[in-house]
């Protein structure tokens, strides 16, 4: 059965009752970086508002946590605080249900019935819950995606610790199942380190084995990259051979590695401004219709925030972003609903698992086994 993705159906103005509903009003910015009094901040959710010459207006493009700014000619542009300049026009309300101007449209898409119903009642997932429809779901979905989406894999070093994780996350990267990779420093570091040495923080990443001076393996690793001057010079020059950052720049895939207060080296390509990093994340997410989270809390969160449940495409259709949380831990897997991304959906596993399973099963249905 062919993936379907679920109907949209934009509100009904008039039905509501927001036929005559007041124009949302904006106030202009006094200060850089500074919002006026009354801001509105936008949430995950389809958002509208009711501009004066245009009408409802679906803001394109949206994250939480930000406001809502009308530039010179209508357009609406969703901003964090920090991009702010002085005279901006700011969206100004703070009720949801288009008494000001603002709809927040939370039912618009057409889920399947036990994903709302899950996703409604169930909030306390354990690893003892049944994921055997939501892996046969992410099957169908990375198919439907690689012909017609953007999937972004946020990535922890947990992915690149085990030998077959790590051979079964470069296939899928080979495959054409990934199109971004969102991570850190440790993840490429271990993962080079595993192709120069074979080893992932000194162990061995088949047998565990702990490897002579293994604590150095790591740091050998980052000065061999650093000297290549580039993950992609290693990779080109032949002293990367293998890996996901191997697979990666072979297949031309985009990754942005985020700087931490704790990084060894960095690689070349660690981005350490934090905000650059979250402007280079951005960029990936903005492209983003499916975003796989494994094993990795802060990160995890850093793009549940910038990621919107929804996109609308070049030709205006309007399609759900699906967002998914994979970790062993049942607290870091339901953060995100916690923090109010309510679209995301949680799986309790071990990451390594995890990828080993989701490459093998869909191998299988290209074999159509």
């Amino acid at each position: 059965m062919a993936f379907t993705l679920p109907a949209y159906t934009p509100p009904d103005f008039p039905a509501l009752g927001l036929a005559a509903a007041p124009f949302c009003r904006f106030l202009a910015s006094g200060k850089d970086g500074v919002a006026p009094e009354g801001y509105h901040a936008t949430s995950v959710f389809p958002e509208y508002f009711h501009v004066e010459g245009r009408g409802w207006v679906l803001a394109p493009d949206s994250r939480m946590d930000a406001v809502p700014v009308l530039r010179p000619g209508g357009a609406l542009d969703i901003v964090e605080f920090r991009r702010l300049k002085a005279g901006d026009q700011v969206a100004v309300g703070r009720t949801e249900d288009g008494q000001e101007g603002i709809f927040v449209h939370t039912d618009g898409f057409d889920f399947p019935a036990h994903t709302r119903e899950k996703f409604a009642f169930r909030t306390s997932l354990t690893r003892e819950t049944s994921f055997s429809i939501d892996y046969d779901e992410l099957f169908e979905l990375l198919q439907h995606e690689r012909e017609h989406g953007f999937t972004a894999w946020v990535l922890g070093p947990a992915t690149v610790f085990d030998s077959d994780s790590r051979d079964a996350f470069s296939r899928l990267i080979a495959a054409g199942y990934v199109d971004a990779i969102l991570a850190g420093n440790a993840l490429a570091t271990h993962d080079l380190e595993g192709a120069l040495y074979g080893t992932a923080l000194g162990l061995e990443i088949y047998h565990k084995r702990p490897a002579a001076l293994g604590h150095y393996k790591h740091l050998d690793a980052l000065n061999t990259v650093r000297r290549a001057g580039s993950i992609e010079n290693a990779v080109r020059q032949g002293l990367v051979g293998n890996g996901v950052m191997h697979a990666a720049v072979q297949k031309g895939v985009p990754f942005v590695l985020a700087g931490s207060i704790r990084d060894d080296g960095p690689l070349p390509e660690v981005v350490g401004d934090v905000y650059d990093a979250q402007d280079a994340m951005r960029a990936q997410v903005r492209r983003a219709t499916t975003v796989v989270c494994l094993a990795t809390q802060l990160h995890t969160i850093a793009t549940g925030n910038m990621t919107p449940s929804y996109r609308v495409l070049d030709d205006g259709t309007v399609r759900p972003v699906y967002f998914y949380s994979v970790d062993m831990s049942e607290f870091a897997a339901s953060k995100l609903a916690d923090r109010g991304s309510l679209t995301a959906r949680p799986i309790l596993t071990n990451v390594q698992d995890f990828v080993v399973m989701v490459e093998r099963g869909l191998r299988k249905k290209e074999q159509g086994a």
